[in-house]
């Protein structure tokens, strides 16, 4: 009897499992693209009634990190699992993901004019995609997140294009202080950095490239009333090397006045951190999708 009830349990717990609705993931996608002069690969995720459905749905842009391409979200991240649950349970309205593939662009045109990624981006990718799957074009519907490399690209667009977004949730954002680049141009990981930005000065300063990219020198640099409306979301783990300039960055925007959410929580710039957190910014998101 025992055993049958045991089984009963099982049968159930996995009855329920099968009946929690599956979104869609589509990899292999990519547009064609004049500005760069490749093709830029790109992943979607469907939320689970977009295809019994003939609505429109909000959009994520959703960056992967250095070295990673647009199927990391999903292989590592598992983000459409996590998405199909939070849906599922009402965390999250139903809203499409995309994940460009950004090689190790930093998600900003190059120093040497050889790949305008960030250009392309906003021209080329962003009105292709929105053709292509039925989504809601307006700002308030569109959001744009990442982690490390993808949250330092997600902090640019939406401080350089505060237009296109109506929220950002960046995580373990590759934001780097002018010391801190100096150093990785002189001695640290050149190679990750001089290829986008260019080298130092023969004065040894840094490359006017890298100050019109840096997120510090950009938040003061760009219209902060126009800032000031796209709501901000930033999380880093306690043992994250990339805390100083997360740090920084809160300091500033809240000297600016700019409204934010700051979260440091505990884990390293890891899969694990990012696959178990991302939650956080869908939900951040999915508030905004809401109208809060």
């Amino acid at each position: 009897m025992k055993k049958l009830f045991l089984l009963a349990i099982v049968l159930v717990t996995i009855s329920a499992s099968a009946q929690t609705p599956k979104g869609k993931v589509i990899e292999g996608q990519s547009i064609a693209s004049k500005i760069t002069g490749y093709d830029v690969n790109y992943s979607v995720y469907l939320p689970p009634c977009y295809e019994s459905s003939e609505r429109a749905y909000p959009v994520l842009y959703l960056l992967h990190g250095y070295s990673d391409n647009e199927t990391a979200w999903v292989q590592f991240g598992e983000v459409n699992r996590t998405a199909d649950k939070a849906i599922e349970e009402g965390l999250i309205p139903p809203m499409i993901i995309i994940m460009p593939n950004a090689k190790v662009t930093w998600y900003v045109n190059k120093f040497d004019g050889n790949d305008r990624y960030e250009d392309m981006f906003f021209e080329e990718f962003i009105p292709q995609v929105e053709k292509q799957y039925r989504i809601r074009s307006q700002k308030e519907f569109r959001a744009i997140s990442g982690l490390s490399m993808g949250g330092n690209g997600s902090l640019l667009y939406a401080i350089r294009h505060p237009e296109m977004f109506g929220a950002c949730a960046a995580f373990s954002a590759a934001v780097y202080t002018n010391e801190e680049m100096k150093h990785h141009l002189q001695e640290g990981n050149k190679a990750w950095f001089e290829p986008i930005y260019g080298p130092l000065t023969k004065k040894g300063e840094l490359p006017q490239h890298w100050m019109n990219y840096n997120i510090l020198n950009t938040l003061q640099n760009n219209p902060i009333d126009k800032v000031k409306r796209v709501r901000f979301y930033i999380d880093c783990g306690d043992d994250d090397f990339l805390y100083k300039g997360n740090a920084a960055l809160h300091v500033l925007m809240h000297d600016l006045k700019i409204k934010h959410e700051f979260r440091i929580r505990e884990g390293a710039h890891n899969w694990t951190y990012w696959r178990t957190n991302i939650i956080h910014g869908l939900q951040f998101v999915g508030d905004t999708f809401h109208r809060l």
